[in-house]
């Protein structure tokens, strides 16, 4: 057989199989939510005692839930709340500086906390430098151990009434972050994701497989907590304190997002989404996350369904 067309041959087969296995997963996960309503619905006050169940719900509903006005449901916040920044920071020398400059003139009342996860580039060298000069907390690992176990030493440390999670690579621009505290002070929102695919802000166009990867994880997200976010890995989440002190974060690495979005779930607070900007790097340019990362975040989001 020529080479070329075993080749050709060859990835048409892997093709399948990879199509075959995301099919798979996704009827799993639709039989998964199938047969949990199902199980609700056979715990219902009346069932299988010839009462209309419906009814019974429905009349329970109407005397025990009296209305609730707009107002009521608001959980505002002081204008002028402390917003913690969580900037985990790895080899990030060419643009920390230029990230801490855009938060620091953030019309914001701030507390910044970058914790250097075992940079070897000169990135601790210039976090010490900001702790001089504005008062940034500057923490170090000693060794490189993931996006992951630096959020959770930076919210750790945090003191704020909102955490916000602020990558150091530039990618995400401080200039989105007054609109994405917002929904929090205002009090409609408890946790705010930042969306880069929902539209309407500077895109970068390029990468089309993480397009695509995250995609099917926002799906996958979506199909196990009937949810509808559109941007699960985006690296611009925003917490009140309170969901914060709810939520035990385990992982290490990039497979924090699917965890923290799993335990965000959980809580059942209010979600929004606020789209933002995205400069993505290439692998060239530093980007780090890859095809392994969007392996554990698959196998996280679906653990994390299921265990704490």
């Amino acid at each position: 057989a020529h080479p070329i067309h075993t080749e050709v041959v060859a990835n048409i087969k892997s093709a399948d199989a990879l199509f075959s296995f995301l099919f798979v997963i996704l009827t799993m996960l639709l039989l998964l939510r199938y047969f949990e309503k199902g199980s609700a619905l056979m715990h219902m006050p009346g069932q299988g005692m010839g009462m209309d169940t419906e009814r019974v719900v429905s009349t329970a509903t109407i005397e025990t839930a009296p209305a609730i006005s707009t107002s009521e449901r608001l959980t505002p916040l002081a204008p002028d709340a402390l917003v913690t920044f969580v900037v985990p920071a790895h080899n990030e020398a060419s643009a920390v500086e230029d990230v801490l400059t855009r938060v620091y003139a953030l019309p914001l009342r701030k507390e910044v906390i970058a914790v250097d996860d075992g940079s070897t580039d000169g990135t601790g060298a210039i976090l010490e430098r900001w702790t001089e000069k504005q008062g940034l907390v500057a923490l170090r690992h000693e060794r490189n151990r993931g996006k992951g176990a630096a959020v959770r030493t930076g919210i750790e440390r945090s003191t704020g009434e909102i955490v916000l999670i602020q990558d150091a690579d530039m990618e995400y621009d401080p200039a989105d972050v007054v609109e994405l505290v917002r929904p929090i002070v205002d009090g409609y929102a408890d946790v705010v994701y930042g969306s880069r695919l929902t539209g309407g802000r500077a895109q970068r166009a390029y990468m089309f497989w993480h397009l695509l990867g995250n995609r099917l994880l926002a799906l996958l997200t979506n199909l196990l907590w009937n949810t509808t976010l559109s941007d699960m890995e985006t690296g611009y989440k925003v917490f009140r304190r309170s969901v914060l002190d709810k939520i035990h974060i385990r992982s290490d690495r990039f497979n924090f997002e699917p965890e923290i979005t799993a335990k965000v779930a959980k809580t059942r607070c209010r979600v929004y989404e606020v789209p933002i900007s995205y400069s993505g790097r290439t692998y060239d340019e530093g980007k780090k996350i890859g095809a392994r990362d969007g392996l554990a975040a698959l196998w996280a989001i679906i653990k994390f369904r299921f265990v704490d």
